[in-house]
């Protein structure tokens, strides 16, 4: 999989970048996850900064588009996004893990 950044966009009131890329793949459309943890090693930032919106793969085509917002931190992250777009890229929100932890015990 080859990652290739089209825009980035600064958006220094959230303190994030947009970020437009493309995914050159050999098999099928990979993960959101894949691409996130892929293109937060690129830029260089934790995976839990790296929040992939949009992914999207024309019909038989080895070529994806996407869209990012990569956040200067994690708890950054965490105050801007829409509760089940963390979900979809796995970030735990504040205070879910010791809930969850707690109801096991």
């Amino acid at each position: 999989m080859d990652i290739e950044i089209i825009e980035e966009d600064e958006n220094p009131m959230l303190h994030r970048t947009d970020v437009r890329f493309e995914v050159r793949h050999e098999d099928a459309t990979p993960s959101r996850l894949s691409v996130r943890d892929s293109l937060a090693a690129m830029l260089n930032k934790d995976a839990e900064e790296t929040v992939v919106h949009e992914l999207d793969t024309k019909f038989g085509m080895r070529r994806t588009i996407g869209y990012a917002k990569v956040y200067d931190s994690a708890e950054q992250a965490r105050d801007v996004e829409q509760d089940h777009m963390l979900e979809r890229n796995k970030i735990v929100a504040d205070g879910e893990g010791d809930g969850e932890e707690a109801e096991e015990a």
